[in-house]
């Protein structure tokens, strides 16, 4: 049965100079319920490392300081 599911997964890799979207963690609740919005972004991808923990900035330039896992993040296209 794993073996069956494990065959349609796909792989996702993210590389440097990738336009990303990243998940929205809703801590404080949002008036706007659940019509909020799910991903921020674009963001650009500066550095992916082992264990898909990625650093992210902004398209202006400037780079969050802490990682992102993979998991939290989707493909942009523009």
């Amino acid at each position: 049965m794993a073996r069956a599911f494990n065959a349609k997964v796909r792989q996702r890799e993210f590389y440097p100079g990738n336009l990303v979207l990243r998940k929205v963690l809703h801590i404080a609740l949002d008036f706007r319920g659940k019509f909020a919005n799910k991903y921020d972004g674009p963001f650009v991808v500066r550095e992916v490392f082992s264990g898909e923990a990625i650093i992210l900035s902004d398209m202006d330039g400037t780079e969050n300081a802490l990682p992102v896992n993979a998991d939290a993040l989707k493909k942009y296209y523009p």
